[in-house]
């Protein structure tokens, strides 16, 4: 089994940005992958403030993404870019922690204007980790309905994810049995 991480990079407690990852998440878990759900507001802003790499809450994040055959990252635009929570986790795991992975960024705003923060700002910090970026989406506050099961709430927007997210899920399991080949 195939095994996925979600990375939410959102600091609220009803974040459409969480919300969209927790339905994506669902939807790769009935495709037979397993799913583990990461927040930073699930890391002691200790280690974050002070850039604690060592400590273990950190090491079990870096080993659960290391682990992974595939990483979906999402994160609100704040300022124009990806959260700064996020980037302070992404500044104390190891350079290397996304190799060979594929990842989907996935961001949520409130204006059409921030439309290429996912390109500008959110893949090149991950491709620093060695992330094999794939195309990423990018859905508008007015897009997503907190409060439903299936949060997209445009049907072709949500076509459009279902298109993506079967696509990541093919570079996961190719990934994954390029692996497998080459270790045997």
């Amino acid at each position: 089994m195939n095994n996925i991480v979600t990375l939410s990079g959102s600091p609220s407690e009803l974040s459409r940005s969480e919300k969209v990852l927790h339905y994506l998440g669902n939807q790769l878990s009935e495709q037979k992958f397993y799913v583990t759900h990461i927040s930073v507001k699930d890391v002691p802003y200790e280690d974050l403030f002070t850039g604690n790499f060592r400590s273990t809450a950190i090491k079990n994040i870096t080993q659960k993404i290391q682990m992974a055959d595939g990483v979906i990252v999402g994160s609100p635009v704040y300022k124009g870019a990806y959260s700064g929570v996020l980037k302070a986790l992404i500044d104390i795991l190891p350079q290397d922690v996304l190799k060979h992975t594929p990842v989907l960024p996935i961001m949520t705003g409130g204006s059409p204007a921030h439309l290429l923060a996912v390109e500008y700002t959110l893949k090149p910090v991950l491709a620093t980790l060695k992330a094999h970026n794939l195309k990423g989406l990018y859905f508008l506050d007015e897009q997503i309905n907190k409060h439903r099961d299936i949060p997209i709430a445009d049907d072709e927007i949500l076509q459009r994810t279902k298109k993506q997210v079967d696509y990541f899920a093919q570079m996961v399991e190719g990934t994954s049995t390029q692996a497998l080949t080459t270790y045997l």
